[in-house]
């Protein structure tokens, strides 16, 4: 097996002042090209740091992916840090330094002094070319390690990994075939109460059973070999009906962009009307490109189930749209939903025990259920379902 690091750096990001979206995101990259990640370092703004945990992970790694630290100011230090651990100096490329002129020079602007730097990396270093940025890539060997070097800009960062680093790996390692995951995703239920059904599974041998939860939704992952594939597959439609009714889309396409997909094949136009979600939902269909015809927010006020569904049905005929959707204003732990469709108006009062979470939380939990009741209702099936912890209290119909 390739043992295979990263090593993120940067005060920011070892103090938590912003998100390692470059960790998350390498790690399920190289996961689907079977390079599995085996640890995550993280390290500041210190040379002493950086140098030393260069030369602890050479002695463990086969392949170090080092982000960030290629820019061009005095807390950048990855080259300077490679070059010590590597006992050598640091060289000027000249063809680097010459990209980077003309790419300044492009756009009608000169590149300071202090960027010469980035055109500086260790005398042994194969350069890596960075098609989007100035700051050039490089990669060494320290011990038995492949260190290749990336800057943090995520654009460049992700276009460098699949187009330079990922083909140097192909030819110098013999990669194995990718381990197969089968995700699905499940709204309503506790992880306790879905791994209490799930964990009895005899599975095949290196399969796991996975559970992510990020309220309000709980993630199950079925990962091993490619060479139990059939034997995954075999297990996996007990693990669908364990999900049951709180199944809410299956892979990783998302719930906002499968209820758009449907929208857009069946030629259904949708307005909203949102009064406790504040635009969440607007804002998660509109990111996947659905018809939406129109969508207001609304000020939060109390309204009998009854009042919820007439101003849907109205919204839904003023705006000439298949369908209507409207979450009101969270009242005593008492939400309204309601649905206006070409037969009818479905409504739901629904009470929440969420009170221990914030309000961000809340209104993502609420947004999910009214993108769940929309989705139940493109697929045929009834709007309301057993959710677990979410109780219906009261429902109508309006023809």
């Amino acid at each position: 097996m390739i043992n295979v690091e990263m090593l993120s750096t940067g005060d920011e990001v070892l103090h938590g002042q912003i998100i390692d979206t470059n960790a998350a995101w390498l790690a399920d990259y190289f996961f689907n090209q079977g390079l599995p990640l085996t640890r995550r370092n993280t390290v500041g703004d210190s040379l002493e740091s950086l140098v030393s945990v260069l030369r602890e992970r050479s002695q463990f790694a086969d392949i170090l992916i080092v982000n960030g630290g290629l820019g061009p100011t005095s807390d950048d230090l990855s080259a300077l840090a490679a070059a010590t651990a590597k006992g050598e100096g640091l060289v000027l490329h000249e063809e680097w330094l010459s990209h980077m002129e003309r790419f300044f020079t492009e756009r009608g602007r000169v590149m300071a002094p202090s960027n010469r730097k980035q055109a500086e990396i260790p005398a042994s270093a194969e350069l890596i070319d960075n098609p989007v940025g100035t700051a050039c890539g490089f990669a060494v060997k320290l011990n038995r390690c492949l260190m290749f070097f990336t800057p943090g800009v995520p654009s460049e960062f992700k276009v460098m990994v699949a187009q330079e680093i990922v083909p140097r790996l192909r030819e110098r390692f013999t990669l194995p075939e990718p381990p197969l995951c089968l995700r699905l995703t499940t709204f309503g239920r506790s992880e306790s109460d879905l791994a209490q059904s799930l964990d009895p599974l005899e599975l095949p041998p290196g399969v796991t059973m996975g559970y992510r939860s990020s309220m309000p939704i709980i993630e199950l992952k079925l990962t091993g070999p490619a060479s139990e594939k059939e034997a995954m597959l075999k297990l996996w439609p007990e693990v669908q009906r364990v999900a049951g009714e709180s199944l809410i889309f299956e892979g990783t396409e998302g719930l906002a962009a499968q209820i758009s997909r449907q929208l857009q094949e069946r030629k259904l136009g949708l307005t909203l009307s949102e009064q406790f979600t504040s635009g969440l939902i607007a804002l998660q269909l509109g990111r996947e490109s659905a018809p939406l015809l129109a969508s207001e927010v609304v000020p939060s006020q109390e309204e009998t189930l009854a009042q919820t569904a007439h101003w849907i049905a109205e919204r839904r005929t003023k705006h000439f749209a298949a369908l209507a959707l409207a979450v009101s204003g969270f009242e005593q732990e008492h939400l309204n939903f309601a649905l206006s469709t070409p037969e009818g108006t479905h409504a739901l009062r629904v009470k929440f025990n969420t009170s221990r979470h914030s309000l961000q939380t809340r209104q993502e939990v609420c947004a999910m259920m009214a993108l769940n009741i929309l989705r139940r209702w493109l697929n045929g099936k009834p709007i309301a379902s057993d959710h677990g912890w979410i109780n219906v209290v009261e429902s109508l119909f309006l023809p």
